[in-house]
């Protein structure tokens, strides 16, 4: 009785640890996804916003990287 518990423990651990990995891979890709399209803004910032001005579209570029920044830091625990 006591092998059994032990062994339904177990694999209860192990499904979780593998549902966790496949979260954070998740998270992980998402978060170079966002930093692949602030990489696409940074090299054609007329196109932002359907093509504003250079000055909108670095004050829209200046609030993606703070987003950037903030996602980054919640991904790493830190508390902002």
């Amino acid at each position: 009785m006591m092998s059994e518990t032990i062994l339904i423990a177990a694999c209860a651990m192990i499904g979780l640890l593998v549902v966790a990995a496949a979260a954070l891979k998740g998270w992980q890709d998402w978060l170079a996804l966002k930093s692949r399209e602030l990489e696409l803004a940074r090299r054609h910032p007329a196109e932002i916003e359907g093509g504003a001005r250079e000055g909108a579209a670095r004050i829209e570029l200046a609030d993606l990287k703070e987003r950037i920044r903030k996602l980054e830091a919640i991904a790493s625990g830190v508390d902002l």
